[in-house]
Parts: C-alpha cells; structure tokens; sequence
C-alpha cells in the first residue's frame, strides 16, 4: 500500500518541492520512499532509485547546489523518479536489523514495485538506476527478473543504469566496510573539490548503519556478479567516477566486464570527469543525471522500433 508519511524527519532533510515521502507494501514488509511525479500528463517511462550502502534514499535528492536531484530532474523532464530505501533502511530498519541479503532485496523489490505500479502511472516501463551495492541488486533483480518472465503489473524492466560498481575490487578483502564503519572515507567520496560546500553538513541526515548480513556478502561480490551477469537481458548502462577508488575500471578489467555481460543486448561503459564515489552529492551529480535519462531515452527509442513481436 502507498502510504504520505508526515514530515517528521530532522531539520534539513526534508525533501525537495515536489517530491514526497511514501511507504510501499512489499509482501507484508514496509519499505519507505521518496516520490517525485510529472506535473502536468502522464509520464513516459518510471526510473527506480536504489541507493548504495550505508546511505539512504535521499541519496538521490542533493539539493547542495540547484538542479543536483534526480528526483526533481526526472519529474521536470516527464519521468515518475522513485528512490527507495533499500530493505534494512528507512522505514525497514527496525523489522530488519540486520537487513536482508540481495536475493531476499530482490524479492522485496519485486514485491515492492508491484504495489507501486498498481498505484502509480509507469509509463513505457522502469528503468533502475542504482549506486554503489544498490547496483548488485539491480543486477540481482534483473536476472531475477528474466527468470520470473514478463509481468502483468505494467512495470517492464526497460534497462539497468549503475554507477560506482564494477566486478573486481581495487582494494583487499580487509579493507570492505565492516561493523565499525563503511569503509575508508576517501574512497566512499574521494577529493572535497568534487563536492558542492555544504554537502557534508547535510550528508548526515542521508547516511544510514550498513546492515550486518550486506557487509557478509561485500566479499564474495565478484562471483555473485559472475552468476548473475549472463542472466541480464536488458541494456546495461556503467558509469565509473574519474576518482573512483573502490573498484577496478583498467580497460582489461572493463573488457573482462563486458564479456561476462553478453547476455544483454547493450552495454555501455561511460566514465564521468570531476567525481567522486558519491557521484550523485557532487558537482557532476547534474552531468550524470542526464546521461542517465538520456540513456533511459535511448532505451525507449531502442523498443519503440523493434521488430514487431520482439
């Protein structure tokens, strides 16, 4: 069910005008969300935020500098923008210390983007658009979603845009996040420059506990990936910051990518100057908002003239 939640969050995280705070029925469980619709006519596609660890949906929300929101972006261009907070965050946290591992994520947004269609206009279908760990469960419900088969919900799985996820790691296993934190801080964000003054003054109310059963799973990352990639068949967007630093993006390493992704019938590898980890909290978050949904547009014009039957 989709739920309004008062505004009863800690000064300087409310929202940006016209995005919303709901709640969504996954199979019992309820995760939160935040909500951004067209103004005016029906929206041509839905993009689906997933946040990475140890942040939260507002992730997807910076309002550091004017235009850096994905979610009032994609509503002012014609497109529904909802970001969740994954399961073990927001609203989810407390049935789920210890969070859910990614096949169970994946059932839960299934689930959860069956309540969201029966409710919300869709458009032409979904494209996720997913940062850091919420890009291996958008690559974890897409295969999913090749194996379950089409939907009748309306929800259509139109592409897959990732960004700060690779397949091979640039650091040692010692050094993934564990329970005393996410991780190094530079690699999480890289220079100050690449971020707008006041980021990390408002970049509190966005971070979240990383929940302990997504930490057990951070190291066996590469062979999940290796298990899934030949089950995605949709085009597949990755984008690596210029100061990325917690995985490889060596041309060797992008080609071996590729190859283990041949099942998708595109894939494209764009690698974004002036950012950091956190690209969607820096001065580029505008430059790869609209990439992204120039790469959703491509993903529309791509099925608008298929072959009839494909």
């Amino acid at each position: 069910m989709t739920t309004a939640i008062p505004a009863t969050t800690p000064p300087g995280s409310a929202p940006s005008p016209g995005v919303r705070r709901i709640t969504l029925d996954a199979a019992g469980l309820t995760l939160s969300a935040l909500l951004a619709e067209p103004a005016y006519g029906a929206p041509r596609a839905g993009v689906v935020a997933l946040h990475g660890g140890g942040m939260s949906a507002g992730y997807f929300d910076g309002r550091a500098r004017p235009g850096q929101s994905l979610l009032a972006l994609g509503a002012r261009l014609g497109y529904t923008v909802l970001a969740l907070d994954r399961p073990g965050y927001g609203a989810s946290a407390h049935a789920l210390p210890e969070g859910q591992r990614l096949a169970e994520q994946s059932d839960s947004l299934h689930a959860a983007l069956d309540d969201f269609a029966r409710r919300h206009d869709t458009g032409a279908g979904l494209l996720l658009l997913a940062h850091s760990y919420g890009g291996k469960l958008a690559l974890t419900a897409a295969a999913d979603d090749a194996r379950r088969g089409p939907h009748d919900s309306g929800r259509g799985l139109l592409g897959l845009d990732v960004s700060g996820l690779g397949h091979r790691y640039a650091v040692a296993a010692r050094e993934l996040p564990d329970e005393h934190g996410h991780g190094h801080w530079t690699r999480n964000w890289g220079k100050l420059r690449l971020y707008p003054p006041g980021t990390f003054r408002d970049s509190g109310a966005l971070v979240a506990p990383m929940p302990a059963r997504e930490r057990e799973e951070a190291a066996r990352w590469p062979e999940t990936f290796a298990s899934l990639a030949a089950r995605i068949r949709v085009p597949v967007r990755l984008t690596f910051a210029e100061y990325e630093a917690w995985w490889r993006h060596d041309d060797d390493t992008l080609a071996a990518l590729r190859e283990q992704l041949a099942g998708a019938p595109r894939v494209v590898v764009d690698r974004l100057p002036g950012a950091g980890h956190n690209i969607s909290l820096g001065w580029a978050a505008r430059s790869y908002h609209l990439r992204a949904l120039g790469f959703l547009e491509e993903c529309l014009a791509q099925r608008e003239c298929a072959p009839a039957g494909r």
